[in-house]
């Protein structure tokens, strides 16, 4: 298996897909093992991986595989009409095909509790279903509410039966939308909700746990949410490694000006979504536009997506 080492010691695997099956409408599931059948990475529950399609093709989805098992990781990829291309290069995939993937990478983290309340709608299930496992295997409370456009269309239904009435399910065209309010409405003491999905969804359930404590909501988004970057103005970026000052003007973003100067970074989505450029903040006031971090990392200032996030003043120093 070829491992390669970057500055930012995230590994590059070439692996070997050895199995594509339909797991419903629209979606296949991909397991990827080691060409010598060695181990992979360990990794926990909520991480994904980066799928090096081409040199301008970098895409991530969660595994949703056993994280105990080190021989194999397990993706399941939605076929999308507007797809860039990515999801049609991965249907198009056969048994036995290379694919250099990059990571894990975990921004999704499960943190212990008494109870979880887990909500999913489509392919969002991919991440949850380890979270699952782990949360029976704890002896937690907890309860998956998944929705889908059709029964037919949900993902991995047939594996999350052996959870029985601990799993409700809520095809759209036969039973509607979710019912947030009902599922959310009142905040439960020591329990910490998990949420992937859509957007409407993910914003749904923001609106509705915004009486819950702080920090008992855990979103983690397939796309970036929008921000108004008309007031953006021109700022200072020092990458202290590197011994380079730099002008980071008011249309481009911290991630290009590194490359411009030939700094060593990392990045796939270009989003603020996947958490590949992740950088360490030395000095300066950040302005955090991301989909990663949550509100007491963001606070503590310490790190930043620098492909979409800027400075609130005139300076900021970046461990690069």
């Amino acid at each position: 298996m070829g491992v390669t080492e970057t500055v930012v010691r995230e590994a590059e695997l070439d692996l070997t897909i050895a199995a594509v099956d339909d797991v419903s409408e629209g979606v296949v599931a991909i397991d990827l093992v080691s060409p010598d059948g060695g181990e992979l990475p360990s990794w926990t529950p909520g991480a994904h991986v980066d799928l090096l399609l081409g040199d301008d093709l970098v895409r991530q989805y969660s595994l949703s595989s056993d994280p105990a098992d080190r021989t194999r990781w397990r993706i399941a990829v939605l076929l999308t009409p507007d797809s860039r291309g990515g999801s049609k290069r991965i249907h198009e995939m056969r048994a036995g095909d290379p694919v250099r993937v990059r990571g894990p990478r975990n921004h999704f983290v499960l943190a212990a509790a008494p109870a979880y309340e887990f909500v999913a709608g489509g392919i969002g299930i991919t991440p949850i279903l380890p979270m699952i496992a782990e949360a029976e295997a704890s002896g937690a409370r907890w309860r998956l509410h998944y929705g889908g456009r059709t029964r037919t269309s949900m993902a991995f239904v047939d594996e999350l039966a052996r959870y029985g009435d601990k799993v409700t399910l809520v095809p759209q065209d036969e039973l509607g939308h979710l019912d947030l309010a009902t599922i959310l409405g009142a905040p439960s003491p020591e329990t910490l909700v998990y949420c992937c999905g859509p957007t409407p969804l993910l914003d749904a359930v923001e609106s509705t746990c915004s009486t819950w404590p702080s920090g008992a909501l855990h979103l983690e988004r397939f796309t970036a949410q929008e921000v108004d970057t008309s007031g953006d103005q021109p700022f200072t970026v020092v990458f202290q490694r590197s011994g380079i000052e730099a002008v980071v003007p008011a249309d481009r973003s911290i991630f290009a000006v590194a490359r411009d100067h030939d700094v060593t970074v990392l990045g796939s989505c270009l989003e603020g979504i996947c958490g590949t450029c992740e950088t360490e903040v030395l000095e300066g006031d950040v302005d955090h536009r991301d989909s990663v971090l949550d509100d007491d990392e963001r606070e503590s200032n310490e790190v930043m997506m620098i492909c979409v996030s800027r400075c609130r003043g005139s300076r900021l120093v970046l461990d690069l």
